[in-house]
């Protein structure tokens, strides 16, 4: 891994018991693909980290740009022989300190990377099973589009999912609208359209939403942004899901309800496989 520009063992420890990131969730993450060394989104992954970084009131040094941070992800990927299909998951957090006592709000960074499976960059053929999460809301706040590092509803939805053999789970938002999955944003295919939570509905700005939206929007394709109800999902015609290192997955069963496969399969072919090879 590479530790504040320094490259070290992974297994080393970086933070102690006082970290406000470790105590709080106090910073960000950002999660990459890289194909052939060459990171894939990178402009907008940087964008939204850099817009993470200020909003959540860090002090940015000149030197930490998108160049620099690129260049050392490009060496890590060397070293760790990540070259072909990879994931890499570049994480800030502050220093120590209590709730009021910050030492500083210097931004602490690490970069880390490992192998993808080929298979990542197919579509799935195979449906996901997904079911909606109830007992954790997303709020709908100036952070909530934010990968913060205080991922609990996350986490209690992805363990909630494991437990009861599903896929992955929708999380809601505090009016009962879907915000997004534990790991991926949402679309959906009703009468025609295909619709996807609004960011305003508490899910996380996704690069890879926001690609498809351009790509379909570029092509005419009828989309929207909105508000999306439980009852909406159940009664679509198709779901799937979206995120930076798979692309697309194609959902073939929410609760009891099940789902064509159609649009994920060409936005895959057209917009999501020349981005792969």
């Amino acid at each position: 891994m590479i530790f504040n520009g320094v490259m070290m063992d992974a297994e080393k420890p970086v933070i102690t018991v006082d970290n406000r990131s470790f105590r709080y969730g106090d910073g960000c993450f950002e999660t990459m693909k890289a194909v052939k060394g060459k990171i894939i989104h990178a402009n907008e992954h940087f964008k939204r980290f850099f817009t993470s970084l200020e909003l959540l009131q860090f002090d940015k040094p000149n030197y930490l740009n998108a160049a620099y941070l690129s260049e050392h992800i490009i060496k890590l990927l060397a070293q760790n022989k990540h070259q072909q299909t990879a994931r890499i998951r570049l994480t800030l957090f502050r220093g120590n300190g209590g709730l009021y006592d910050a030492e500083n709000h210097f931004p602490n960074y690490c970069i880390q990377t490992w192998n993808l499976n080929v298979a990542n960059n197919e579509l799935n053929e195979n449906g996901l099973v997904i079911d909606v999460y109830k007992d954790a809301r997303k709020v709908c706040d100036a952070f909530s589009h934010l990968k913060s590092n205080n991922y609990l509803p996350y986490v209690m939805a992805a363990l909630w999912a494991k437990k009861n053999h599903l896929n992955d789970a929708l999380l809601l938002n505090p009016f009962d609208k879907i915000a997004d999955a534990t790991i991926a944003n949402i679309f959906m295919v009703k009468d025609g359209i295909i619709k996807t939570p609004a960011i305003t509905e508490g899910g996380v700005n996704g690069v890879m939403k926001n690609y498809l939206l351009q790509c379909m929007r570029k092509e005419n394709m009828p989309v929207e942004e909105c508000s999306i109800a439980v009852e909406d999902v159940l009664q679509a015609q198709e779901v799937f899901l979206t995120n930076s290192v798979y692309g697309i997955k194609w959902v073939k069963q929410c609760g009891n309800s099940n789902y064509t496969l159609q649009a994920a399969a060409l936005l895959h072919k057209q917009f999501i496989q020349p981005l792969w090879y």
